[in-house]
């Protein structure tokens, strides 16, 4: 009877935990550096849980019409080396921002960052790219409850691409526990 009580209870906390996504590295590598500056790229930890993403890159050759944000975007789970572990494609972001609903696994990567950024409307971009205090709250009920991913470490990393010329790639880091 003792054995059936603390299994029970053990499936019961089993059941209570739930997966957490935490921030281990955020890398921000210019291309051209004559197109744009990044002011700052930065993790910030507040505490040992909390910590957000802070991302300003200074736009020198304004207004830009012709943009692929997050161009070959790829989601890489480090297993002996980062490998490809969802998606590699090319959106067009000014085509995309038009319509939201052209691209459906764009969107669900977007959501993560819509409201923190403020490239939230289509082309042309005549101001500087900032995104502010990106939470892991942000991503972790996308990537534990609606498209649940498996633990471990990955990797996100994008292109952003302006009048066909790669100028800088962002790379993302976390790991789900």
């Amino acid at each position: 009877m003792h054995f059936s009580v603390g299994f029970l209870v053990i499936m019961y906390l089993i059941e209570g935990v739930h997966s957490l996504v935490e921030f281990t590295n955020f890398e921000c590598e210019l291309l051209d550096r004559s197109f744009c500056g990044v002011e700052y790229c930065r993790i910030k930890s507040m505490n040992r849980t909390y910590k957000y993403l802070s991302l300003k890159v200074n736009l020198f050759k304004t207004p830009v019409t012709d943009v692929k944000v997050c161009c070959e975007y790829g989601l890489y789970q480090r297993l002996n080396g980062y490998k490809p572990f969802l998606y590699n494609v090319t959106v067009d972001a000014c085509k995309f921002l038009t319509n939201q609903n052209s691209h459906p696994i764009f969107k669900f990567i977007y959501v993560f960052f819509k409201h923190v950024f403020n490239m939230n409307h289509s082309c042309p971009y005549d101001h500087d790219i900032i995104m502010e205090k990106v939470t892991a709250e942000n991503i972790n009920h996308h990537m534990t409850k609606i498209l649940p991913f498996p633990k471990g470490k990955y990797m996100f990393k994008m292109h952003w691409i302006a009048y066909n010329i790669n100028r800088a790639i962002i790379r993302v880091y976390i790991t789900l526990t």
